[in-house]
């Protein structure tokens, strides 16, 4: 395989490599991805996603993990997808996409050089699973959302792995798993163990939507947005309450940044 080009970009703490692949030239093996997203032998990231055409909507996203697991949804990916695309004149500041879970909309609300502020849509949610230890929902992909005291004391890869392995999530191949402790009314602070990653990152897109909408069914709110302070910054989570476990409407808005770009020989 050639050289390829591709585009490094942060959403919140959470990057990924970009590349266009509108033409169809590359198709990557589970061993390429892992080469790719390896923080040592690679270039690094929290995934892969690939840019390509679609009959349907301006473009297609498709998303691999950084073990080479993909069909699922990343929020924080999806912003970035949105910069990366307006930065290649596919779109301007509206833009509809398919993803793993289905069609999307999103805005660039605003834009400064090599930094956008990007409001994406998520899939609605009609189920909330609720256990002793917390809540299960699907937000695009599987999430388990646990309530502590003090984020900043959780071990955060002994208790997150637990929990993304536990027998109670197999039939959906594990779960993320989301640490969150209220600050103040409609104020979140959060810690991720992400699946696919194996390991705690920064901001999760899908995990902060499921624990803002978590929290909003835990304690009765129907006020958005949530504000959700992160390691890799704060992000806001906006939705519509239509019934008891059923959320719409449901939008996340934060940063996304282009890090660099290069080429990568595999």
């Amino acid at each position: 395989m050639e050289a390829i080009n591709f585009v490094k970009y942060q959403a919140s703490g959470n990057d990924f490599v970009l590349i266009d692949n509108r033409f169809k030239e590359y198709s990557f093996t589970e061993e390429q991805i892992q080469k790719i997203c390896h923080r040592h032998f690679g270039i690094g990231s929290d995934g892969l996603i690939l840019l390509e055409n679609s009959k349907e909507a301006d473009f297609l996203m498709k998303f691999f993990n950084p073990d080479g697991s993909s069909d699922m949804m990343c929020g924080n990916g999806g912003r970035s997808i949105v910069a990366f695309a307006k930065s290649l004149s596919i779109i301007d500041k509206e833009t509809s996409f398919i993803a793993p879970d289905g069609l999307h909309t999103a805005q660039i609300i605003s834009q400064e050089e090599n930094h956008s502020l990007v409001k994406l849509s998520l899939r609605d949610v009609s189920e909330i699973s609720l256990f002793d230890d917390g809540q299960y929902l699907n937000t695009g992909t599987s999430h388990f959302v646990k309530e502590v005291d003090d984020v900043s004391q959780i071990n955060i890869k002994e208790e997150g792995s637990a929990i993304r392995y536990d027998k109670r999530f197999e039939k959906f191949k594990g779960t993320n798993a989301n640490f969150i402790q209220v600050v103040n009314n409609g104020e979140l602070r959060i810690r991720t163990y992400e699946r696919g990653v194996e390991d705690e990152t920064l901001s999760c897109g899908t995990g902060i939507t499921a624990s803002a909408i978590a929290y909003a069914e835990k304690y009765k709110l129907n006020q958005s947005p949530i504000t959700i302070q992160s390691k890799g910054g704060e992000l806001k989570v906006f939705f519509e309450k239509t019934a008891q476990n059923t959320y719409s409407n449901i939008f996340l808005q934060g940063s996304v940044g282009k890090v660099f770009d290069g080429v990568i020989n595999l």
